[in-house]
């Protein structure tokens, strides 16, 4: 018996030796090798190198260069950029609840958050934080990163802060329990007339889906009858949201995405039929900042002729990524597949493996070659495909919008550039805000407080202020961005009194792109029609401008009344 079990566990080792080196395939074998020299390097490092090392400090910085050489998108979070990136997308973070800026080495409360736990124990907006727990905070420590440090915690944890406000020379001490601050995804719901409501979605997290439901309700209320949902600088987020929020518009068993990767089966995603605005006329605006699950839902719609996208070519990221987390609280963002639209496009744009930098400089590069400005310099890298009724679309970088609308640079010059791109249109605007505060605290509505800077002179106020902290005054250059250099110091001290909302009601009202979604709506042409229609439209068209008539085609019945051009 001891022969024969002696016998049985040799031919067994011989057995399993053979399949682990015929089966298990040389990739294995590779990477087991590869990992084992990382592992070994580390321990000779901590064994025999000259100095002391801190080994968990140089995997923390290993890590990010191995998940260089792979794509874009595969990245390294350490536990502090863990708890940035979550709370951008959970839907609420736990701090004291204000919007703050740094001028002059020093905390300045930008805003106050309604009903939060800094505006219930007192604190204003205009009021400078000094001190943090009794600890002077001011000088070069007060950075961004340092200032959220200190005044986040935990729920029910306090907080004390030392604060100087306008009228008073003592500092002011107040203690604030910090508390759970929801966090909006969706950033404006109102009618943007009597028609048509209008949704700004900033990006898709947690809360994003119910949000939405909330804001379609109230638009409901209001009685809209067309949608615009605005997608731009919409980075992405959770690919579940983007989901659900397509299939509140589509019909039943309309494929949404679909993901494939090398070791990730075919995952597709289909709407079920219950969504409650199926046959709402809808148009979605997207630009080069509109990424990821904001490229799906736009896609979804596009693909399956349920809307038309209006805008510029989005930013071109169709790769999948996912969250595996280490013991220590970081983790690594992986890409493990690419996704699809409908038509079965991947709109990633092209990159090389280990060398993104000019995948970084892809804006830059689409502006430089002037792209924003005119739809016949789009490169498309992918092949054609096409949607539900046989429209053309492309892949391999971005979605293509169905409308055009180029970046209006007729007033663009220099020093307006300059202005904003320094950074002192903002610092004006808050110093404008923070020493008006009183008297522009009579404004409750955007209309009435745009009203009043109107009658301000804001533009001239704005030029002397800058030629005293370094941007020479340029007289022909400022009447000429006179207009832009006015919308943009507005929107700020609006920004700065109301509240997000208002900013994008002030912005919206003479965007280019709004104003073409309005014309689509008034056409009723929002929902895609055929090529062959579309060009029997067209030519029907001509022939009617040749006559001195024009028509007008009701989406309904799709019948053509003739009107008289006056």
């Amino acid at each position: 018996m001891p022969i024969l079990l002696t016998l049985c566990v040799v031919i067994g080792i011989i057995i399993g030796s053979f399949y682990a080196n015929h089966f298990s395939g040389n990739r294995l074998n590779i990477i087991n090798s590869g990992s084992n020299r990382l592992n070994n390097l580390l321990h000779i490092i901590d064994d025999q190198y000259v100095d002391t090392v801190n080994i968990d400090s140089l995997v923390e910085n290993a890590i990010p260069q191995i998940l260089a050489e792979l794509d874009p998108h595969s990245v390294y979070l350490s536990k502090q950029d863990v708890q940035t990136a979550n709370d951008d997308l959970k839907g609420s973070f736990s701090g004291i609840g204000i919007e703050f800026t740094i001028r002059e080495d020093t905390i300045h409360v930008q805003n106050v958050i309604k009903n939060g736990p800094a505006e219930r124990a007192g604190l204003l907006a205009g009021d400078k934080i000094v001190t943090i727990d009794d600890q002077l905070f001011v000088g070069k420590e007060c950075t961004n990163q340092e200032a959220m440090h200190r005044l986040k915690g935990p729920k029910d944890t306090k907080v004390k802060v030392g604060i100087m406000r306008y009228g008073h020379k003592d500092v002011k001490d107040i203690t604030i329990t910090r508390g759970e601050i929801p966090q909006r995804s969706i950033s404006s719901t109102y009618m943007i007339d009597e028609e048509t409501g209008y949704i700004r979605i900033k990006n898709f997290g947690e809360t994003t889906y119910a949000e939405l439901l909330v804001a379609l309700a109230a638009l409901s209320e209001e009685g809209f009858n067309n949608l615009i949902i605005d997608l731009r600088d919409n980075t992405g987020g959770y690919l579940d949201r983007a989901i659900q929020i397509s299939n509140e518009f589509l019909p039943r068993n309309k494929l949404i995405v679909y993901t494939e990767g090398r070791k990730s089966a075919r995952q597709e995603y289909r709407s079920n039929g219950h969504g409650s605005y199926q046959k709402l006329p809808l148009i979605v605006l997207i630009n080069e900042g509109s990424a990821s699950a904001s490229e799906i839902f736009a896609g979804a719609m596009q693909d399956n002729d349920r809307a038309t996208i209006i805008g510029r070519r989005s930013f071109g990221k169709g790769l999948v990524q996912q969250q595996i987390g280490f013991n220590d609280g970081s983790m690594i963002r992986l890409t493990i597949a690419r996704y699809y639209t409908p038509s079965g496009r991947c709109i990633q744009k092209p990159y090389e493996m280990g060398k993104d930098d000019n995948y970084e400089q892809d804006l830059m590069t689409r502006y430089q070659h002037g792209e924003f400005f005119n739809q016949d310099s789009i490169k498309h890298t992918g092949p054609a495909y096409h949607t539900g009724i046989g429209r053309e679309v492309f892949g391999g970088g971005g979605i293509t919008p169905d409308i055009f609308v180029p970046e209006d640079t007729t007033d663009m010059t220099s020093y307006y550039k300059q202005a904003s791109m320094s950074g002192l249109i903002l610092q004006f605007a808050y110093t404008y805000t923070d020493n008006n505060r009183l008297k522009l605290n009579n404004f409750k509505e955007m209309s009435r407080l745009a009203d009043y800077l109107t009658k301000q002179n804001m533009v001239e106020k704005f030029a002397v202020y800058a030629d005293g902290h370094g941007l020479k005054r340029r007289n022909l250059m400022i009447m000429k961005s006179h207009k832009l250099l006015e919308r943009y110091i507005h929107s700020r001290i609006i920004y700065n009194m109301l509240d997000e909302d208002s900013w994008n009601q002030y912005l919206n009202q003479d965007d280019p792109v709004i104003k073409e979604a309005l014309k689509v709506f008034k056409e009723n042409a929002s929902f895609p029609v055929k090529p062959e229609q579309q060009k029997t439209e067209q030519k029907r068209q001509k022939v009617a401008q040749g006559a001195g008539i024009r028509y007008i085609e009701t989406d309904l019945y799709r019948n053509f009344k003739y009107i008289a051009r006056s």
